[in-house]
């Protein structure tokens, strides 16, 4: 059971990550650790914060609603490599030992902060150049993503943000748009996947949960508001924060 002090701190912790997340900033940099905080175990926190983040799908939906408009065609196309990396994400956390790909997590944060930060500059070459990304480059790194972003998931949001700016689309808050729905859809693959075979502290997940879904729908307007150097700084210094983070506690 979780206490009624812990699942206040939850919900509260939920509703500054799901306004973080949803802005482009790191989720699971404050939900994560507060699942830590009230004593749950790394193995079953992550499972949880995965699950909880569902919560954060809905609430990032209805606050990008100007920057989603036309955009139900292209996220319908890439729904079923989220789907399918996103399980294969969920079996590989629940197989296979984690050791080795947690020290690969810190360098992949640091690239994507790397990639958000220079991220106009490459877009400014390519326009001198005429030249497009690489046609695989996107399905590729979609699958990576949703792999990635179901089997541990904390800063894929900078990843993923920082390929569709690449890639896709060079206006942030539309590119950050994006980025939400697909998380979105593979927090929820990964849930089901958790829910029936992972070990879920279900008292905790439904206060982080509620959380996330009311601070969600607060950060696509700070996207808006924010200009747009500043929140790629904002989103890779997070990056960073949070690889170092992972480094250290291994």
């Amino acid at each position: 059971m979780t206490s009624p002090g812990d699942a206040a701190l939850l919900v509260g912790a939920g509703m500054v990550a799901g306004a973080m997340g949803s802005a482009g900033a790191i989720t699971s940099l404050i939900s994560y650790p507060a699942l830590l905080a009230v004593g749950i175990r790394p193995l079953p926190a992550n499972v949880t914060n995965a699950v909880a983040l569902v919560g954060s799908f809905p609430g990032a939906a209805i606050g990008s609603r100007p920057e989603l408009a036309g955009q139900l065609g292209w996220l319908r196309r890439w729904a079923l490599l989220i789907a399918a990396g996103s399980g294969a994400g969920v079996a590989l956390l629940l197989l296979t030992p984690d050791r080795v790909f947690n020290r690969i997590v810190p360098f992949l944060l640091v690239l994507a902060a790397a990639a958000l930060l220079l991220q106009p500059r490459v877009s400014r070459w390519r326009e001198r150049r005429r030249a497009e990304p690489h046609p695989l480059l996107l399905p590729a790194g979609l699958l990576a993503m949703a792999v990635y972003s179901g089997y541990f998931g904390a800063g894929s949001g900078v990843m993923l943000l920082a390929l569709l700016l690449l890639t896709v689309e060079d206006h942030l808050p539309r590119a950050n748009a994006l980025k939400n729905m697909l998380l979105g859809f593979a927090d929820l693959v990964a849930a089901i996947g958790f829910a029936a075979f992972g070990p879920v502290h279900w008292g905790a997940a439904l206060p982080l949960g509620l959380g996330l879904l009311a601070g969600s729908s607060v950060g696509p307007s700070l996207t808006r508001r924010v200009p747009g150097p500043v929140m790629r700084v904002l989103a890779a210094a997070a990056g960073v924060g949070l690889a170092a983070w992972l480094w250290v506690s291994g």
